[in-house]
């Protein structure tokens, strides 16, 4: 695949995954469509060699793997990681707000956005949507993705004329300011719900738009990810913060032809501590690596065997705030991904992980950049010490720079994605020995 071509497909997938649960959907429809095969938790598995696989776990998680040709204990995974969340908006359980001024939406904040961004936004809603299962003897509950996929809310900023203090170090009340207007009041008389129903009627399935009885949505920017620059030379979009490694990551083990066995996982929660079963702390990946390689034994051996790639964004150096940066160590944007050390541990990589990761670089002829934080300032973490810890798998931290991160809008290079695709692609044709 070329660089144009692997950007516009990089785009579309943003532009259509604006939850953790659609992200799985088109990347469970990618690989399947590349020959993975899907199993679930709750089956028996017949693992094969030279086969290629895939589960899902909550409709936000997702883990790929390759078995190749040799037992793993002979030969590790090559293995990489990344997280399907990014900071948003969530709407509340109870979520109508009557006013005369419009009916808003209750909302809590989810992981650390840049709050600011999200004012004066065309806003839409996405999710998933729980009704009642269709087993009459068996309780079951049936998940149904929803993207409105127009703007139907914002959040207005109060005019300058009543706020004169405004440009002078604002601060933002979550709780009274950060519910979006939806409607005028007199357009929302059934609420929320009501909504929901109305648009399940529309796509024709009735009889679960009288039984919703929950669902998990978020609100997400209608502006759709583009280039940027006069020269094309930026990539601009929500979600930029993970979905460029996820996307990559797919590619990537899809494009792979080596007789080794290879994995991605895919967690989500990343970005509110990762303490779930589908987050990096929780069981999901040590669970499959037990079952696909049930001797406790060659497990070990395998893991000693393996090497972890955890692909998150890295700061890229900012124009307007150089000061932020260490000297030696601020990654410019389309220079190459970056590896991430932090002598404390936030990040999981070593001199041996580090090394290994440069090698693979030099071998794709893509350039390779370092960073880490500034001495006095605290540093962020990633997925890659938590799976390191539970797995006793060497990892590392890589990721793409990008600036704005954890904005509604956040800002990469256009060259650095499809240089994490090389490396990681040339990363997969490779054994960790």
């Amino acid at each position: 695949m070329n660089k144009l071509k692997f950007n516009e497909n990089l785009l579309t997938f943003i532009e259509a995954s604006p939850t953790p649960f659609h992200a799985v959907a088109s990347l469970v429809n990618l690989l399947e469509a590349g020959g993975f095969k899907r199993i679930h938790e709750t089956e028996r598995w017949d693992i094969k060699p030279n086969s290629r696989y895939l589960v899902t776990r909550n409709d936000a998680a997702l883990i790929a793997f390759t078995t190749g040709d040799r037992p793993f204990c002979e030969t590790g995974l090559t293995m990489a990681g990344a997280h399907t969340d990014s900071p948003c908006l969530k709407v509340k359980p109870i979520p109508d707000i009557a006013h005369a001024g419009g009916h808003r939406l209750g909302v809590e904040v989810y992981g650390g956005p840049l709050l600011a961004t999200w004012f004066d936004r065309d806003l839409s809603l996405a999710g998933r949507l729980s009704t009642p299962g269709r087993g009459e003897n068996r309780l079951t509950i049936e998940q149904t993705l929803i993207d409105l996929k127009r703007p139907v809310a914002i959040i207005p900023s109060i005019a300058i004329h009543l706020d004169r203090e405004a440009n002078k170090g604002r601060s933002i009340q979550a709780q009274q300011e950060l519910p979006p207007l939806i409607a005028l009041p007199e357009n929302l008389i059934h609420g929320l719900h009501g909504l929901l129903r109305e648009e399940l009627a529309k796509r024709g399935v009735t009889q679960k738009a009288n039984g919703i009885l929950e669902y998990e949505l978020c609100l997400y920017d209608t502006q759709p990810p583009s280039l940027t620059g006069y020269h094309e030379e930026f990539i601009t979009g929500a979600r930029i913060d993970n979905l460029f490694s996820c996307f990559t990551l797919a590619h990537a083990i899809l494009a792979s032809e080596s007789t080794g066995p290879s994995l991605i996982v895919l967690n989500d929660h990343e970005e509110v501590g990762s303490h779930t079963p589908e987050g990096a702390s929780g069981n999901f990946l040590t669970q499959i690596l037990e079952r696909i390689i049930p001797n406790p034994e060659e497990r070990a051996m395998a893991s000693a065997r393996s090497l972890m790639v955890s692909a998150d964004n890295a700061h890229a150096l900012h124009p307007a705030h150089p000061e932020k940066y260490d000297t030696n160590h601020s990654p410019r944007l389309n220079k190459g991904p970056v590896i991430k050390y932090n002598a404390g541990q936030r990040y999981a990589t070593t001199s041996t992980t580090a090394a290994y990761f440069k090698e693979i670089c030099r071998r794709a002829e893509v350039p390779v950049q370092s960073f880490t934080m500034r001495s006095d300032m605290p540093c962020g973490s990633t997925i890659g010490p938590l799976t390191a810890a539970i797995t006793g798998i060497p990892t590392l931290d890589v990721g793409i720079p990008m600036l704005a991160m954890h904005s509604i809008r956040e800002t990469a290079g256009c060259e650095d994605a499809f240089y994490l695709y090389r490396v990681m692609s040339n990363f997969f044709h490779n054994t960790a020995e």
